[in-house]
């Protein structure tokens, strides 16, 4: 892997402090997963006061992953066998599901990972147009694929976006990163001096501290090379867990409804797409007026705007073993971790600021 030359221990504590003013921001995303880095997305620009919203880059995204795991749980189910589990929820209940409705796990179809970052690219466009919004020169496609060694970056024009605004303007830099980090953790590659300017805020996987394997987390799963790579370079990491932490930020049918729809065209589209959740029928979730859905990513956005509401502390940086377990390492650099969300607080602010978009009576 590329040397990183290690920030001093000063500089390490200064970056990973929450920020005091009007953050310069980056949103890395792969906006067309499901429907929660829309809800970031939207947030963020509502957002002025407290951040500054200087370029938008899409990641590369794909469920394919889950396609070996799923065929072979259905293969065991017919043979009355058990099989491997590795995600949250079980491929046996997805697969159930899907017999319910008729259907085969061969049926599933998943898209790539370009078409995924052509995808969320598109959507990212969609929300600035939703907002009123202009977005010249702000949005960036990303990689195509994943990366495929430790000193191999990707090219895209989302590397080149963050080593440009990287070297502008005051330091530091801030990326929200939404999913896989393929763009961050290339350009890190391919400028390894800018890590001293950058702070990465990245949700995703368990607790540095939990013994679970971290399989079932989509933005790590699906590019373990780049995940690595953002644990053991150096670069100011404010670490924020999905499970169990992001994992509270719950948002149910009867608040989108309350709070959502009707707040501009914006709001009516987060309404939309919360009804037409592209995961609903990917895993054959029935029932889904009464679910709740996980806007995981507005845990970045969150701390940016009150870092209270995403309680962190200073810890080492694990190391992130060949089987996607956590090992610690206490002479390893700093870093920052969230152990806990305050819901309310979070949803009450997205909501206020919709509000202000709130369509006139007719």
């Amino acid at each position: 892997m590329q040397q990183f030359k290690p920030l001093s221990e000063k500089l390490m504590k200064e970056r990973l402090e929450p920020p005091a003013g009007r953050a310069r921001l980056l949103i890395d995303t792969d906006t067309a997963n499901e429907i929660d880095d829309q809800f970031a997305l939207a947030w963020a620009l509502l957002s002025p006061d407290r951040m500054e919203v200087e370029a938008v880059t899409a990641e590369p995204f794909s469920f394919a992953h889950h396609r070996e795991g799923l065929l072979a749980a259905e293969r065991a189910m017919d043979a009355g066998t058990e099989s491997r589990e590795d995600l949250v929820g079980g491929f046996q209940g997805w697969i159930n599901r899907l017999r319910t409705g008729g259907r085969r796990a061969a049926e599933i179809e998943f898209v790539g990972t370009e078409e995924g970052m052509e995808l969320s690219y598109r959507e990212i466009l969609r929300i600035y147009e939703k907002l009123g919004m202009d977005h010249s020169g702000k949005v960036f496609k990303g990689a195509g694929r994943y990366m495929q060694a430790a000193d191999a970056p990707v090219e895209s024009e989302a590397v080149e976006a963050i080593i440009d605004l990287s070297k502008t303007g005051d330091p530091p830099l801030y990326i929200a990163a939404m999913g896989c980090v393929t763009n961050i953790a290339s350009a890190l590659l391919k400028a390894p001096e800018i890590s001293r300017r950058l702070v990465v805020i990245w949700t995703s996987a368990y607790p540095s501290t939990a013994p679970h394997c971290n399989r079932p987390s989509l933005n790590l799963v699906q590019d373990p090379i780049a995940s690595r790579l953002i644990f053991d370079c150096g670069v100011p990491h404010v670490y924020l867990p999905g499970y169990h932490v992001g994992a509270q930020l719950k948002i149910s049918r009867p608040e989108m409804k309350e709070f959502v729809k009707g707040r501009g065209d914006i709001g009516d589209y987060l309404w939309r797409l919360y009804d037409n959740n592209p995961l609903h029928e990917m895993f054959a979730l029935d029932d889904t007026a009464r679910r709740t859905w996980v806007i995981w990513d507005i845990i970045d956005i969150a701390w940016l705007i009150q870092p209270d509401w995403v309680p962190t502390y200073l810890t080492h940086s694990p190391i992130l073993d060949k089987n996607l377990f956590w090992k610690r390492d206490p002479s390893r650099h700093l870093m920052r971790e969230g152990y806990d969300v305050q819901r309310d607080e979070i949803f009450r602010d997205f909501y206020d600021k919709l509000g202000s978009l709130a369509h006139p009576a007719s």
